[in-house]
């Protein structure tokens, strides 16, 4: 199967789906990188180039959406949800409008960008947003289901996309994918542990899974793709039939997926967990897949993780 980027990924939903004369989309003069320039293509009349001034697209994507426009607004991860913070905030969430923030270049396998570019705090601060739902896809074919969902959802949304190309989860570019907003899908059955993972880390961690299966330990594995609102069902369900939980992410371990989750265990039914992420440390520059050894976002280290875990049970 071919490895495709989730932005990548984006770009042609926005293609598929955005035949419609309400959809518009924004861009921070990032086109290319963001991969909106598919839809500058198609649909040049609805495409608009804000230049490198992301806190008044925001606010332009707020205003559009009050003339009954569904918006697409793309930059770089940590200029949606750090430069343009606050008119996210006051211009979108606040007044509750129908503005999709859509930020590519996430987490540390930006790369060589290096950490002024690796976003790792999006999640923490977008969650905190009234209003705002948070999904993060792990893969090509849930990206497209992703955007097909929140073009057709009223409301603000934050949708977390990367750089690197990786490995479908869900088959091909396919309509019979089942994903719902707030609903978590269960990648692998087990009930030693519970291993719940977003993005990217998907892969790393059904990886981890086989390896524990080889050691034998049967690992239940969930795709948390909407971080906001979070799937409680799912996690108080892995909590009673595991009673342990190792979440896995390519962000802080503050704030984010591991934080979400710990939220709901302390309050319903609590269990041991381990976080797995960027241990509050931030990026450098590198090859991606370098990265991800140095800063422990492998298969291995979610395997120690597990181990660890299961160990205190």
């Amino acid at each position: 199967m071919s490895k495709m980027a989730t932005r990548e990924a984006y770009g042609k939903a926005l293609v598929e789906f955005g035949n419609r004369d309400d959809v518009v989309v924004l861009d921070a003069d990032l086109s290319k990188s963001t991969m909106t320039t598919f839809f500058q293509k198609a649909y040049p009349e609805r495409h608009f180039n804000m230049g490198i001034a992301e806190g008044n697209m925001m606010s332009v994507a707020a205003g559009m959406s009050t003339c009954d426009k569904t918006v697409f607004a793309s930059t770089f991860a940590i200029f949606a949800a750090e430069r343009a913070l606050e008119q996210v905030r006051n211009s979108i969430c606040y007044p509750n409008l129908n503005v999709k923030v859509c930020a590519t270049h996430s987490g540390i396998t930006v790369g060589e960008d290096g950490a002024s570019h690796q976003c790792i705090e999006d999640l923490a601060t977008m969650r905190a947003l009234p209003n705002m739902r948070v999904i993060q896809p792990c893969d090509a074919a849930s990206t497209r289901a992703v955007i097909r969902a929140v073009m057709d959802t009223e409301g603000p949304f934050y949708v977390r996309l990367g750089r690197l190309a990786v490995e479908g989860v869900y088959g091909e570019y396919a309509d019979d994918i089942k994903f719902e907003i707030g609903k978590a899908n269960t990648i692998r059955e087990g009930n030693d542990i519970t291993i719940i993972a977003s993005g990217l880390m998907v892969q790393q961690s059904i990886a981890a899974v086989d390896m524990l299966k080889a050691k034998g330990i049967n690992a239940r594995l969930l795709d948390m793709h909407t971080i906001k609102p979070i799937d409680v069902a799912a996690i108080e369900k892995a909590s009673m039939d595991t009673g342990a939980i190792v979440t896995v992410e390519e962000h802080n371990i503050f704030g984010g997926l591991g934080s979400a989750v710990a939220e709901v265990l302390s309050e319903t039914r609590p269990c041991i967990m381990k976080r797995v992420g960027m241990m509050d440390v931030f990026g450098k520059s590198g090859k991606p897949e370098a990265l991800l050894q140095i800063f422990n976002l492998t298969p291995e280290s979610i395997v120690a993780a597990v181990e660890e875990t299961i160990a205190k049970k």
